[in-house]
């Protein structure tokens, strides 16, 4: 038996391309790493290395939600914010962390492959996004790999203050 893979070009190329390699810059942030390293706060801000993994993973499932559920998969109330700063803390262990995070890719990978690029929902009601503004499943993922790629610059300064290592440069 043999299985055929649908190679992809165009838009849906470049997308999966931009985000494998934010990934990959994010996660060869902790390479070789403990679990302790990477919950270690290496300048003024909150930010771990761990931490920042859990809150890319979060914040592409949330994203990922929104592309098919709309804004109802955004919620902003004062508890969800609360249970948010919680996506910046590693309260588990870094392989955990790196696992959650494959599935979650895997999972937008696949959407990218298959959906309508410009299926669009309304931004749900928060003071950091315009008002009466809707975003196309295009847009979200774009956002995914900016998001995935500003954090990944993140991880390498503090990787670099952990320990000299660059992922980088």
């Amino acid at each position: 038996m043999t299985t055929t893979e649908t190679v992809l070009t165009g838009e849906r190329a470049d997308i999966l391309e931009s985000l494998a390699k934010a990934r990959h810059f994010l996660r060869h942030t902790v390479r070789g790493l403990t679990d302790e390293q990477a919950r270690a706060r290496t300048t003024e801000s909150e930010l771990t290395l761990g931490g920042l993994i859990k809150h890319v993973a979060a914040t592409e499932l949330q994203w990922r939600r929104f592309i098919t559920d709309g804004p109802r998969a955004m919620d902003f109330s004062s508890d969800a914010v609360e249970g948010w700063l919680d996506n910046f803390r590693l309260t588990g262990t870094l392989e955990e962390v790196l696992d959650s995070y494959a599935e979650v890719a895997s999972e937008t990978d696949e959407l990218v492959k298959t959906v309508d690029l410009d299926l669009a929902h309304p931004l749900p009601t928060a003071p950091w996004f315009e008002a009466d503004v809707s975003w196309t499943a295009r847009r979200a993922l774009l956002h995914i790999v900016a998001e995935t790629a500003q954090h990944a610059g993140h991880a390498d300064i503090i990787r670099e203050s952990l320990d000299g290592q660059k992922s980088m440069g």
